[in-house]
């Protein structure tokens, strides 16, 4: 039983290590944040961002984040269709 619960927890976290594979090699840049999420800078300037729990959160423009390194970036952009698009890409039916 515990053989099984232990293959569980390896299995989940491969597949949540490769549910950001669209996203990460479409953007530009990604950021780790302090609160546990990724701010996504795609090439045309736009920003995204991930919470801690691998979903697209809405981000109003001009909201102030903070990086894990102690410093701020404000917002200039909210893509949540188009990061929840490639947060999803490859994981559905066909």
């Amino acid at each position: 039983m515990k053989l099984n619960i232990a293959i569980l927890a390896l299995s989940l976290g491969a597949s949540s290590a490769f549910a950001s594979d669209a996203a990460r090699q479409t953007a530009a840049q990604t950021i780790p944040l302090k609160d546990g999420g990724i701010l996504y800078m795609f090439k045309d300037g736009k920003m995204a961002k991930e919470d801690r729990y691998g979903r697209a959160q809405y981000l109003r423009s001009g909201d102030t984040l903070q990086t894990v390194d102690g410093k701020q970036i404000t917002a200039s952009s909210n893509e949540v269709a188009r990061l929840n698009y490639l947060l999803k890409k490859g994981h559905g039916d066909k």
